[in-house]
């Protein structure tokens, strides 16, 4: 166990990091972040930034010798520096869970080989691969990079042969999964926690509504029936399990009309959609996060107040070069409403700046008065 007053190492500095750094400080435990962005929003919060690449000897030297447990609050952290630092002090997730989740056809092919429900899909590396991939996936689909996608980046939808062909050439034949298109019902997802010793504690499942492949708004708990979600969080719990995860871990589902559910994809880190958790629950996703990475007894993810989570993107920054920043008025004056922005001084159309919460003791009133902020804001 560690206790708090102890230095813990954070790769990746956004605005995951940011809050995780957030939660850990308040528990008294000190930060260094490791991020090339001298910007990053997580360093202003920390007691220490290494303002290097991620493969930095020196940092990664420094991270290893001070640092009593890392983490990383992203995906796309070199899953080998995790794996290196492993044999020095605890990290948490581990490097081969992160690999995993980092590249699709790793991805996939696990939940299919350990029995999880995903669609149709198949990996296309070169041309020669395309005619077998059309025999397994059925026409309009979605194709994906296999890896460093994010955020609708890194994807195209695909209504015939043709565009397959003209996107892959012009993305110059990265290896790449393609997914047949499902007809949804909803988006959900559930984040949850899993100790070192196997204890897991699961977070109400959210609804998740997204536009041009960003999350939009977050509904939690989800308006679906009590049957769908056990299933989701069986799912969910069964996947860490299977995984050997230890961490905070968000599994994103597709519900099809028919009520089937489908693994979309995982995040190996709190996610987007558990943001409300800040708020509306008495633990948050990052409390459970150091929680976790310092061997502390899990938190309760009891949730007390419906929320609604609107993501507010660089887009409804105004006036030249984005500088104006919205009328934040529309959102503080609702009492039930909570402004997080992340520190970031650059707006850019689909950055993430900021989101807000809206809690309410009716699912249907925080629904509501986050539409009103929405419109108030120009968003969307």
């Amino acid at each position: 166990m560690i206790l708090p007053g102890k230095m813990l190492g954070l790769i990746g500095g956004g605005q995951l990091g940011r809050m995780f750094t957030i939660a850990a400080r308040n528990m008294d435990y000190r930060v260094t972040v490791l991020d090339p962005d001298p910007l990053s929003p997580a360093a202003e919060f920390a007691s220490g930034h290494l303002n290097t690449a991620y493969t930095h000897p020196i940092s990664l030297e420094e991270m290893a010798t001070t640092c009593a447990a890392v983490t990383t609050e992203f995906e796309n952290a070199p899953a080998e520096v995790l794996i290196e630092l492993a044999k020095r002090t605890t990290v948490r997730p581990s490097g081969n869970a992160v690999a995993i989740a980092q590249d699709r056809e790793q991805e996939k092919g696990f939940f299919k080989a350990k029995g999880f429900p995903v669609g149709p899909f198949a990996m296309i590396k070169s041309a020669a691969d395309i005619a077998a991939a059309l025999k397994v996936v059925k026409l309009p689909a979605v194709l994906k990079t296999a890896r460093f996608g994010y955020d609708g980046k890194g994807q195209a939808r695909i209504a015939n042969v043709g565009e397959l062909e003209s996107v892959l050439a012009h993305w110059k034949f990265p290896p790449s999964i393609l997914e047949e298109f499902i007809a949804l019902k909803l988006e959900i997802s559930v984040v949850l926690a899993r100790a070192a010793d196997g204890e897991i504690s699961v977070f109400p499942v959210a609804e998740n509504q997204h536009v041009n492949g960003v999350l939009d708004i977050t509904i939690a708990p989800a308006r679906i029936s009590t049957v769908i979600a056990a299933h989701a969080t069986d799912i969910a719990k069964r996947l860490a399990v299977a995984l050997d995860y230890v961490g905070v871990l968000a599994v994103e589902f597709f519900i099809t009309h028919d009520e089937q559910l489908l693994i979309n994809e995982i995040a190996p880190r709190p996610h987007n959609s558990g943001h409300y958790t800040i708020d509306a629950c008495r633990s948050s996703q990052f409390e459970q996060q150091v929680r976790v990475l310092c061997g502390l007894p899990l938190g309760d993810a009891t949730q007390h107040s419906a929320a609604v989570m609107l993501n507010l993107l660089g887009d409804i920054w105004r006036g030249p070069e984005k500088k104006t920043a919205p009328d934040w008025q529309a959102v503080l004056k609702h009492p039930g409403a909570h402004l997080h922005l992340y520190g970031k001084r650059e707006a850019r159309a689909g950055r993430k700046m900021g989101h807000v919460t809206v809690c309410d003791a009716d699912l249907a009133v925080a629904l509501k008065v986050a539409l009103q902020i929405k419109a108030e804001l120009q968003i969307g």
